[in-house]
């Protein structure tokens, strides 16, 4: 591949990796009141066997490079989904894998990484986007990028596939933003098939950097010490990469923010009402559409539940206080 990704791509990646990701379903969230003019649907990601959508852009990757990583190994760098998913394929594969995590990730997820068999390097969250490819230079390990790789964006438009065959009168898809590979992915599967949904990107307010990227039109980086105030560990990326960012530019209707109250709001809802276990980062989606409604189109809105990896402390905490 080269340039945009292409929907030619991502039914390509359908078609590779359809035996290993789930076909997740579309849950309708039926409580009252909703306003019967703007349904909500819940595309439920968390439901992967590894919990999150990631495994379907980093199979598609490892897919494509599985030679050289049978030979060399694979190495990555991630918060948590992208490593659970990374290391659940290394060992269905009997692949080697090395993943970078930055030592602020939950406990629970660099438990589960090492589980699953991975040797995982800690850093400081500085060093997270960079440690990765210092060892694939010093090893040889083939580099599966959690966000910025044609590969990997072509794998998590499936998910867009998806929403339009299970919802075909969908007007509005709503994405949670981190490097951007998810609503790249997304919104170029929707957009060439039925450009007029609209496809909405959100992200938490403490770390809105693609939420400025997208208004000044120019590619913005915040400080990790900004973005990583936010509950929403998944969602801590200081910039949304170079790829995706060209996706976005082309075929992203919006980018909003949610608060971390109306975060932790949604992650309640979806357990009690929906009965949906969410992390943080799988909420705001879902957040957009229970605290800022009146910005959504009329008709259906399906909001991506993208990982239901939550520290189970945190969990209990949320739903203790609210």
């Amino acid at each position: 591949m080269s340039g945009l990704v292409t929907l030619t791509d991502i039914e390509a990646a359908r078609d590779r990796c359809k035996e290993v990701f789930f076909r997740t379903p579309l849950v309708p969230f039926l409580p009252d009141p909703i306003p019967q003019s703007k349904r909500l649907m819940l595309k439920a990601e968390s439901l992967q066997p590894t919990g999150a959508f990631k495994l379907r852009g980093a199979f598609n990757k490892i897919a494509l490079s599985l030679p050289q990583a049978r030979e060399h190994g694979i190495v990555a760098h991630s918060s948590g989904n992208h490593a659970r998913a990374v290391a659940w394929i290394a060992r269905s594969l009997d692949l080697k894998a090395v993943i970078v995590m930055p030592d602020t990730t939950p406990d629970a997820k660099v438990a589960a990484t090492l589980a699953l068999g991975a040797e995982v390097v800690m850093v400081t969250p500085d060093e997270r986007d960079t440690r990765a490819f210092e060892l694939a230079a010093e090893h040889g390990y083939v580099p599966i990028p959690p966000y910025d790789d044609e590969s990997i964006i072509a794998g998590q438009g499936t998910v867009g596939l998806e929403i339009l065959e299970d919802a075909p009168g969908v007007s509005t898809v709503v994405v949670p933003v981190s490097g951007g590979g998810l609503i790249a992915g997304i919104s170029t599967a929707i957009k060439s098939v039925s450009p007029h949904v609209r496809v909405i990107g959100v992200e938490p307010s403490l770390a809105a950097d693609a939420r400025e990227s997208f208004t000044t039109g120019v590619r913005t980086a915040w400080e990790a010490s900004h973005t990583y105030r936010t509950i929403a560990d998944g969602l801590r990326t200081t910039c949304v990469g170079e790829l995706p960012w060209r996706q976005i530019q082309k075929y992203v209707d919006d980018i909003i923010t949610v608060s971390e109250d109306e975060i932790r709001d949604s992650v309640r809802r979806l357990a009690l009402e929906a009965r949906l276990v969410a992390e943080p980062s799988g909420a705001v989606a879902a957040a957009a559409y229970f605290h800022h409604a009146d910005g959504l189109a009329e008709g259906t809105t399906v909001a991506v539940v993208s990982g239901g990896n939550v520290d189970p402390s945190l969990f209990v905490d949320i739903l203790s206080n609210g």
